[in-house]
């Protein structure tokens, strides 16, 4: 009885790769129109992207392609990496390994396709020195009850929203100075503690309130985002930074230039992980900044970025039109 291989992608394979690329591209878009807009040139950034981790001599981040192949064509592609670890947390574990949510298998591919998609895919991770896995799955994915089977459990939402109005800057949001920047790097750090109690997938570096300092110092600088706070200079009670988003989070077929990013978004309204304080009435206007400037930035849809059992954010998400658009998943 035929069974379907798995291999590693070749420089041949590439027409290939593209076309199954292009297929989960056009799935995306189906299922998420208002975020997930295919380019005009959506074949030729896909291809090129897939040749650039064969022709680069030091590809950053190391990336891994797999095919599956059924009957002599490619039924499904595992793209996975190695995650470089964001500077303010320490590599305790070393680098995890990505799987991304372009990993695709046809609808007539047979049904053991993804499993063993999956299982080798992990197998290459874990031989790259990966000891901590990691799967970003879209909303509504066949591949998300695998993954359930596998025993990865949420731990990221990217909540997405389109359409944003460019209102006047709510009352209680103002652009940030550099003088709020030792107020910034104190919420950060308590939002931190936050995150590590709700889920330690990253170990926080010693050095991340300087790291972190040393940042948005250089944020201000940078004019293709907006940094926003709310409350007095030196009296925080949290802020936003609205920017655009990266390749990561994106497959090369979509136009990155339509969507932004909100990762840095933190206020006392949701220090209760697990209730809204005070109506959630600054963190909304917080939020409500970050999207006008989407708005005059012409992005018609973002992302935020928010860990999957902080309940008390990810009510004022939700309230303000936000739905979850993918998850990143962990395997301990």
């Amino acid at each position: 009885m035929m069974k379907v291989s798995i291999r590693s992608v070749t420089p041949s394979d590439i027409p290939q790769m593209a076309e199954l690329l292009l297929a989960e591209a056009e799935r995306r878009r189906s299922v998420a129109p208002s975020i997930w807009a295919v380019t005009d040139n959506a074949r030729e950034m896909t291809v090129a992207a897939v040749e650039q981790a064969f022709t680069s001599a030091e590809p950053s981040p190391r990336q891994i392609w797999l095919v599956a192949e059924f009957a002599g064509r490619a039924v499904g592609v595992a793209h996975s990496m190695l995650l470089p670890v964001p500077p303010i947390y320490t590599a305790e574990y070393g680098e995890p390994g990505l799987v991304l949510d372009d990993s695709f298998t046809t609808a007539d591919a047979p049904p053991e396709t993804v499993e063993a998609l999956l299982s080798a895919v992990e197998t290459a991770l874990y031989d790259a020195g990966a000891k901590l896995l990691v799967a970003s799955c879209l909303t509504g994915s066949p591949l998300k009850p695998v993954y359930d089977r596998r025993g990865y459990e949420a731990v990221t939402l990217y909540m997405g929203k389109s359409k944003f109005d460019a209102h006047s800057l709510p009352a209680r949001a103002r652009s940030a100075t550099p003088e709020d920047v030792p107020a910034i790097v104190a919420a950060s750090a308590h939002h931190r503690c936050n995150l590590a109690r709700l889920d330690p997938f990253w170990v926080i570096h010693p050095d991340a309130d300087a790291r972190f300092c040393r940042w948005m110092q250089r944020s201000l600088t940078l004019t293709d985002r907006d940094m926003f706070v709310s409350g007095p200079s030196g009296e925080l009670e949290g802020y936003a930074i609205a920017q655009p988003i990266a390749r990561l989070l994106v497959p090369p077929a979509h136009d990155i230039e339509k969507i932004g990013v909100l990762d840095d978004y933190d206020h006392e309204d949701f220090a209760d992980t697990g209730k809204v304080g005070n109506d959630g009435v600054g963190a909304r206007d917080l939020l409500a900044a970050a999207e006008r400037a989407f708005a005059e930035r012409n992005y018609t849809s973002a992302l935020v970025v928010c860990p999957a059992a902080w309940r008390s954010k990810i009510s004022i998400l939700q309230d303000a039109g936000y739905q979850t658009a993918k998850i990143w998943m962990v395997k301990r």
